[in-house]
Order: C-alpha cells, then sequence, then structure tokens
C-alpha cells in the first residue's frame, strides 16, 4: 500500500482541484460576461441545477445518453470477448492479424474513426449503400438509425480494449484446469460459463467499469457524426448537451452543472455494479 501512496496521491490532486472548480463554477451565474470579466460573479447556489432539472430536454437527453452508452457497453463486451475466444483458438498468423486489425481501429483518433464512418454510410458516395443497393437513403437523417451509426463506431473502436484483455485472461488460465472440467464429462458450453468465466470475472468487471466511463461521456463520435447534436437536437447526449449549454449557449455555470451531474451518476453506477458483483460472490 505505501508503494501506491505517491501514485494515489499524484491522482487525487489531479482530479481533486478540477472537480472542485467544477462545483464551484456551477454554484454562480457564469456567463461570458463573467469569464471576460466585464460582470462580477453573482453567487446563485442550486439555481442552475434547479433550471437545470426542470428542463424536460435534460431528461430526454439523460435518458438517450443512458440507453445510448448501455448498448456501447453490451455490444463492445460481446464483440470483445467473442473475438478474444477466437483468438485464442486460432493459429498463429490469423491470430496476428486479427490483433493487428483490432489495435489499428483502438488507435484510430476518434474524429478520424468518425468521418471514415460517414464516408463509407454516406448517402451518395458511401460503400454502404452502394453494396445494399439503397443509393440515396441517409443514416443520419433518423433519431434512431443515428444512434445505431454512432454505437456501432464507438464498439468498432473500443472492442479491442476488451479483447486484448480477455485474451490475455484466457492465455494466464492453466491448461490443466480446462482439461480437468473436459475429463469431468463438461461440455464447450459447461467449461465457458463454469469454468473459464469466473476466472475471468475480475477482469471482466475492469472492461465493463472501464466501458461504462467511456461511452457515458462520448462526445467527439457524437458530435461529429450528428453535426452537432442532430436535427432538432434529436441526438443529443449529456456531453453534447453541456457542449451546447457552456459554449453555444454562453452558460458556463449551466455547463457546469451537468458536468457535476454527470460525475454523480458514473460514480454512482459504478458502485452499483460494484456492490451487485459483490453480492454475487465476486470480492475485488
Amino acid at each position: 500500500m505505501l508503494y501506491l501512496l505517491p501514485a494515489g496521491i499524484l491522482l487525487i490532486g489531479l482530479m481533486a482541484y478540477p472537480l472542485y472548480q467544477l462545483l464551484q463554477i456551477s454554484l454562480y451565474k457564469y456567463g461570458q460576461a463573467q469569464a471576460s470579466g466585464a460582470a462580477p460573479l453573482v453567487f446563485i447556489g442550486l439555481q442552475n441545477y434547479s433550471n437545470l432539472f426542470g428542463d424536460p430536454q435534460f431528461w430526454s437527453v439523460l435518458l438517450a445518453t443512458i440507453l445510448f452508452a448501455a448498448v456501447c457497453v453490451i455490444g463492445s463486451l460481446l464483440v470483445g470477448t467473442a473475438l478474444a475466444v477466437l483468438a485464442s483458438r486460432v493459429r498463429a498468423v490469423p491470430r496476428m492479424l486479427l490483433f493487428l486489425a483490432a489495435l489499428g481501429a483502438w488507435a484510430t483518433p476518434a474524429m478520424a474513426g468518425s468521418y471514415v464512418w460517414l464516408f463509407l454510410f454516406d448517402r451518395d458516395f458511401g460503400l454502404v449503400n452502394e453494396m445494399l443497393g439503397t443509393h440515396g437513403h441517409s443514416w443520419t437523417y433518423g433519431q434512431i438509425s443515428t444512434f445505431a451509426l454512432v454505437a456501432a463506431e464507438v464498439i468498432w473502436c473500443s472492442f479491442p480494449f476488451v479483447m486484448v484483455t480477455l485474451y490475455a485472461g484466457i492465455k494466464s488460465i492453466p491448461g490443466e484446469v480446462v482439461e480437468a472440467a473436459q475429463l469431468d464429462g463438461a461440455s464447450w458450453w459447461g467449461t465457458a460459463t463454469r469454468v473459464i468465466l469466473p476466472i475471468l470475472r475480475p477482469l471482466l468487471v475492469i472492461a465493463t467499469i472501464q466501458s461504462i466511463i467511456w461511452d457515458f461521456k462520448i462526445f467527439t463520435q457524437v458530435y461529429v457524426m450528428t453535426n452537432g447534436g442532430g436535427i432538432a437536437g434529436r441526438n443529443l447526449v449529456l456531453n453534447v448537451y453541456a457542449y451546447q449549454q457552456a459554449f453555444a449557449g454562453e452558460d458556463y455555470g449551466l455547463g457546469s452543472a451537468i458536468g457535476v451531474v454527470m460525475t454523480v451518476l458514473l460514480l454512482l453506477i459504478t458502485v452499483l455494479y460494484l456492490r451487485t458483483q459483490r453480492r454475487s460472490g465476486w470480492q475485488p
């Protein structure tokens, strides 16, 4: 524990001050005039939170964010786990090609990847419409189809982390354990669910928490692929909504309040998930 103390102090220091500033700004009327020094700060207490919770758009954006993040997390876990199992069963050359392709997706900058996906699904020149024979179809017009397209791009750039993590876990499982289960008559499905999965559970917990944090606060993909939140804000998520309120609306206090709410929600989701895992028998 003492070895972790310096890193822990540094981490707390790096996180505590920005969070304190975020919380402090959310308690003030803080617009462009206050930011430029042309007007004094006005303490308004919880007024920003009251305005936020009284805005119906906030609740619709919050629901959309939760559903969008859930789809991305589940998709990343399923694709990453399936490819990790596949990588553990194929030979060296196909495995190397699989990892190169996955790491290429992981290393692609979010903005570049978003524009590549937009080009692939372009209504006039996109390869997908050419292959499907749906020339002229707009994938970014409808709310659901737009969210689905963005979610697919997020899963594409997120599954490599799950894949690499679980592949390392699978390769660390002693072969004698799997062989003993097979000698006892366990099927492949029984071996996977009753032997391999419990061993990989700590890694799955880590991958899930990381995916929740990443996908809940997605910004770049949604902003780029929906042109700032879609038609009439139909494809807003909380991070883009906060950006619009803070910078486009020049209300930094309200934007900070959204940031505080997002931080609290992420902490609650993480704690609830860990408590659920602990109740089911896993100890960190």
